[in-house]
């Protein structure tokens, strides 16, 4: 019983910002690594941006320099702070992370958010 929940994305002229945050709830343990995914239409879904527990980030090359990704833990919440947009950043963005729940032993990162769409066009 774990849910990821996003919110933030929308519509946005290229060179504007957005933010997104990402909630996770549910009977969890400990969440290690939290991450960002993007998919376009008739893409396959891909990597933007990942963090670790312990702060240490790791970005696609395409979005190095305009997103920040962050997070806090007691509030179990992930930002990506996406400046300088550009239209091949439009995309439906989802919400990833490592979850250990109170009836598991181990780390599944099967847990995804709904999605939010971003779009950003003229």
């Amino acid at each position: 019983q774990v849910q990821l929940v996003e919110s933030g994305g929308g519509l946005v002229q290229p060179g504007g910002s957005l933010r997104l945050s990402c909630v996770a709830s549910g009977s969890i343990v400990s969440i290690n690594t939290m991450g960002w995914y993007r998919q376009a239409p008739g893409k396959q879904r891909e990597l933007v941006a990942a963090i670790t527990r312990g702060g240490s980030t790791n970005y696609a090359d395409s979005v190095k320099g305009r997103f920040t990704i962050s997070r806090d833990n007691a509030k179990s919440t992930v930002y990506l702070q996406m400046s300088s947009l550009k239209p091949e950043d439009t995309a439906v963005y989802y919400c990833n992370a490592g979850i250990r729940t109170v009836v598991g032993g181990i780390v599944s990162y099967d847990y995804w958010g709904q999605g939010t769409q971003v779009t950003v066009s003229s």
